[in-house]
C-alpha cells in the first residue's frame, strides 16, 4: 500500500485530542448518506407514479390511434389487415368514441361512450383487468335490453349498479321537420369497471361497437382503430410506419402526443427533485471541506515532516484526497442501503396513502431503477472528490521550513 494512502485511512481514526474532526467527519458522512438516501427514494417514487399512471393510462388507451380527417371511416377491415402487416404490431381493435349525456332516475352526468368490439379488444386494451363486477362479454347481449359497462365512480355519482336501467342521449340525432332529435335509449348496467384513474372512472362507459353503431345511427363506420406495440416507448417509429403505409386522409396519434402535459411534466419535476435534492449532497460535501481544513490545521507538523522526507506535493494531496474520497463513499454506501431499504418498505406496506381524485392513485408507488442509483452515487461520488480537491491543494502547497519554524 502506499504510504500516501496508508496516511490518508489513518487519518480517518482520530485521536482522543481529536475527537472534535472525527465527530465532523460523521456528520460528513450522514450529510452523504441523507442525499443519496432523499434521491434514491424520490427519483425511485417518481419513477413508479410514471409507471404507475402509464399502465393505467394503457389499460383504457391503447399505444396508437388511427384516425380519418373526414372522421368517421367505413371498410375498417381492410385498413386492419393492411395495418397488421407493419412489424412490431401486437394487436389492433376498432372503437367507435362520443360524447353522451346519462339520465339515471333523475341524476344527470356527462359521459364518454367508446364502442368496443369484445373479440378484439383484449388485444389493445386490459380491459379484463379493470372489470370488478360482471363480464365484458355481457355486452354482446341485447335481450330483453342492450347492455353497457361504466366505471365505478360514475356509478356512484349516478347511484346505479349492475342491472339497473338508464337513459343514455346523443346529441348527434336525426334531421325530423320538427329539427333535430338526439337519439336516446334504454340500457341495462351489466358490470361495473375500475381503472384506478379517476378520470376514467367517473366518466366513460362501454358499449359493443355494433349496437355503438346501431345507436348512433352510423352504419358501418368507426371512429378510429385502436393498435398495441410490443414496447410502448417506441411507438414514433411505428406512428410513422402506419401513416406511411395508409397515407392520406388517415393520421395517427401515439400515446406521448396524446398525454404530452403529462409526460413533460413527470420529466420536468424527476429532473427539478433531482437538483433541488442534490443540494442535500452539496451540504454534505461542505462538511468534509471543513473536516479536511481542520485536520490540514491539525497535521501541519505531519505534513512537514513528510515534505522534509521528500514527499512530493502529489502524495501529500493523495493524503488528504483518499480521506475524503473514504468518507464520501461510505456516505454513499449507507444512503444506498437506506435509500433502497426504504423504497422496499414503501413497496411492500404501502403506508402511505393518497387521495386518488387528486393524485389519479391511492398509494404511493415505488419503482427502482438501476441506472438511477448508480447516476446518483457517481454523482454523490464525484460531489465528493471536487470537495477534497482545496484543502488538499492548500496542504501541497505548505512550506515545510514555516511549519516547522516554531516547533
Amino acid at each position: 500500500m502506499p504510504f500516501w494512502l496508508y496516511l490518508g485511512l489513518r487519518y480517518l481514526r482520530a485521536k482522543r485530542r481529536e475527537a472534535f474532526i472525527s465527530v465532523i467527519t460523521i456528520i460528513s458522512m450522514a450529510g452523504v448518506m441523507v442525499g443519496v438516501m432523499a434521491l434514491i427514494v424520490v427519483l425511485s417514487v417518481m419513477n413508479g407514479f410514471r409507471s404507475d399512471l402509464m399502465s393505467k393510462i394503457m389499460g383504457v388507451n391503447s399505444h396508437i390511434l388511427i384516425l380519418n380527417y373526414n372522421g368517421a371511416f367505413s371498410g375498417y377491415q381492410k385498413v386492419m389487415e393492411r395495418i397488421r402487416r407493419i412489424q412490431g404490431i401486437n394487436g389492433v381493435s376498432p372503437f367507435i368514441y362520443t360524447q353522451v349525456m346519462i339520465n339515471a332516475r333523475g341524476n344527470v352526468a356527462g359521459a364518454i361512450l367508446k364502442g368496443i368490439d369484445t373479440d378484439s379488444v383484449y388485444k389493445v386494451m386490459d380491459i379484463k383487468r379493470m372489470i370488478k363486477q360482471g363480464d365484458i362479454s355481457s355486452l354482446d347481449k341485447t335481450e330483453p335490453i342492450s347492455r353497457i359497462i361504466i366505471g365505478v365512480e360514475l356509478a356512484k355519482q349516478l347511484g346505479v349498479r349492475p342491472g339497473n336501467i338508464l337513459k343514455i342521449i346523443s346529441p348527434y340525432g336525426r334531421l325530423t321537420p320538427a329539427g333535430r332529435v338526439p337519439y336516446s335509449k334504454e340500457f341495462m348496467v351489466s358490470a361495473l369497471f375500475e381503472s384506478g384513474m379517476y378520470e376514467y372512472d367517473s366518466s366513460m362507459i362501454f358499449m359493443s361497437i355494433k349496437e355503438a353503431q346501431r345507436f348512433l345511427g352510423m352504419g358501418d363506420k368507426v371512429s378510429g382503430i385502436e393498435v398495441k406495440v410490443y414496447n410502448f416507448e417506441k411507438t414514433k417509429g411505428i406512428s410513422d410506419a402506419i401513416h406511411a403505409e395508409l397515407g392520406y386522409p388517415f393520421w395517427t396519434k401515439d400515446w406521448k402526443e396524446m398525454n404530452k402535459n403529462l409526460v413533460a411534466a413527470l420529466k420536468l419535476e424527476k429532473t427539478t427533485m433531482f437538483v433541488i435534492l442534490t443540494m442535500i449532497v452539496l451540504v454534505g460535501a461542505l462538511n468534509i471541506i471543513n473536516t479536511l481544513v481542520m485536520v490540514v490545521m491539525e497535521k501541519r507538523k505531519d505534513i512537514a515532516i513528510l515534505r522534509a522526507m521528500g514527499a512530493l506535493p502529489k502524495h501529500i494531496m493523495g493524503i488528504f484526497i483518499t480521506q475524503g474520497l473514504v468518507v464520501g463513499l461510505l456516505g454513499t454506501i449507507a444512503g444506498f442501503g437506506a435509500g433502497i431499504g426504504l423504497c422496499q418498505l414503501l413497496s411492500k406496506y404501502r403506508f402511505i396513502k393518497l387521495p386518488p381524485d387528486i393524485y389519479y392513485i391511492s398509494t404511493l408507488p415505488v419503482k427502482i431503477q438501476t441506472m438511477d442509483v448508480l447516476f446518483v452515487g457517481i454523482c454523490a461520488v464525484l460531489i465528493s472528490f471536487l470537495a477534497t480537491i482545496y484543502p488538499a491543494w492548500h496542504a501541497s502547497k505548505m512550506d515545510p521550513v514555516e511549519a516547522l519554524r516554531y516547533e
